[in-house]
C-alpha cells in the first residue's frame, strides 16, 4: 500500500486525503484532541512537515520531497497499526493555545478545567492577584498547574502526582514556561504529603472512568497509563478521597473545583447533602464541580 502511495501521491492534498482514507478505513478512534479523521490527517500531516499548525491552504498543492513522503506515510502508518493516539506520535498536546510536551508516561491532557482557568475563574475569583496558593492535585503532564500558575500570577502552585514518571514530564513542561520558581513538583498520593498545607484554591482532573467503562475503552486509550484513567467500580473512589481530604487543606475563603467526567448522576447520589455548584463549559454544565470550603465535610 505504501509504495503504490509514494508513486502516486505527490502533493500535501494528496497525502491528507490519503491519510483521511487510511484512518476512516482503519476505524479509527478520535478522543485525544482531535475527534474526526480529517482534522488528525491535517494535523499529523502539518506537524511531521514543520508547517503552521493554523495555515493549511497555501500548503495544499505543494509537492513533497521523497524523504517527506515517507516520514508522512510512517506517521500515517503508526497512527492505523499501533493505534497510537497523535499526542504520543508529536510528543505534544494542546489546551487552548498552549503547547505541552508529552509521552506514555502521562494521560494525553484534556481537560474543561482548562477552560475555565483560561478565564481565570470568574466569577467565582473576584481578584486574580488574591489567590497566593493553589494546587493541582493528579497535575500528569503538569498542564493545569502550569495555566493555574498564568492565571493567577500572584500564586505559588503546588502539583501532586502518585507517579514518578508524570512527575518527570511535569518537570519538563514547567521548565519549558519557565515557572520552575512558582510550581512546585510533589510526588504524593493524594494528600499524603501536604501535611499542614493550606491552599486557597484546590483544583483537580483525577481518575474518573467508572469499571465497565474502563472495560470498553479503545485502543487508543489503553495506551494511556491505567492508573491515570480507571477510579473503581462507579469511577468515584480518587473524587471520594478529594471530598473527605480537602477541607483541612483549604483556606477558610478557598474552593475547590474538580472535574469527574460522565459522572453528575452518581456523584449526587453518593453525596445529596452536598451544595455542588456545576461550572459552564464547551461541553455542558456537567462536568465540572465547584464547592467553597465552608461546604465540604469535616
Amino acid at each position: 500500500m505504501t509504495t503504490a502511495a509514494k508513486s502516486e501521491l505527490f502533493t500535501v492534498r494528496d497525502y491528507i486525503r490519503y491519510a483521511v482514507s487510511r484512518f476512516n478505513g482503519a476505524g479509527l478512534f478520535f478522543g485525544h484532541g482531535n475527534d474526526n479523521a480529517w482534522d488528525e490527517a491535517v494535523y499529523l500531516t502539518l506537524h511531521t512537515l514543520h508547517l503552521p499548525l493554523d495555515r493549511l491552504e497555501p500548503f495544499l498543492d505543494a509537492r513533497l520531497l521523497p524523504h517527506e513522503r515517507e516520514q508522512l506515510l510512517d506517521i500515517y502508518t503508526r497512527r492505523c497499526q499501533d493505534r497510537l493516539p497523535a499526542a504520543y506520535l508529536t510528543h505534544e498536546a494542546w489546551l487552548g493555545e498552549h503547547r505541552f510536551y508529552v509521552d506514555d508516561r502521562v494521560i494525553v491532557p484534556r481537560s474543561f478545567i482548562a477552560e475555565l482557568l483560561d478565564e481565570q475563574l470568574t466569577p467565582w475569583i473576584d481578584d486574580p492577584w488574591a489567590v497566593e496558593s493553589a494546587l493541582d492535585l493528579c497535575t500528569g503532564s503538569g498542564c493545569l498547574a502550569i495555566l493555574t500558575a498564568l492565571a493567577f500570577p500572584n500564586a505559588d502552585v503546588a502539583a501532586v502526582d502518585l507517579s514518578p514518571d508524570a512527575i518527570a514530564v511535569a518537570e519538563r513542561n514547567v521548565a519549558d514556561y519557565g515557572l520552575c520558581d512558582r510550581v512546585e513538583l510533589i510526588q504524593s498520593d493524594a494528600f499524603k504529603n501536604l501535611d499542614g498545607r493550606k491552599f486557597d484554591l484546590i483544583i483537580s482532573n483525577p481518575p474518573y472512568v467508572n469499571a465497565e467503562s474502563v472495560a470498553a475503552l479503545p485502543p487508543e486509550y489503553l495506551h494511556e497509563p491505567e492508573l491515570a484513567l480507571g477510579s473503581g467500580e462507579d469511577g468515584l473512589d480518587f473524587t471520594r478521597i478529594i471530598l473527605r481530604e480537602a477541607k483541612k487543606h483549604l483556606t477558610d475563603n478557598g474552593i475547590l473545583i474538580v472535574e469527574i467526567g460522565h459522572n453528575r448522576d452518581a456523584l449526587e447520589a453518593a453525596y445529596p447533602a452536598l451544595p455542588f455548584t456545576w461550572l459552564d463549559t464547551a461541553a455542558g454544565d456537567e462536568y465540572v464541580f465547584l464547592l467553597h470550603a465552608a461546604d465540604l465535610p469535616e
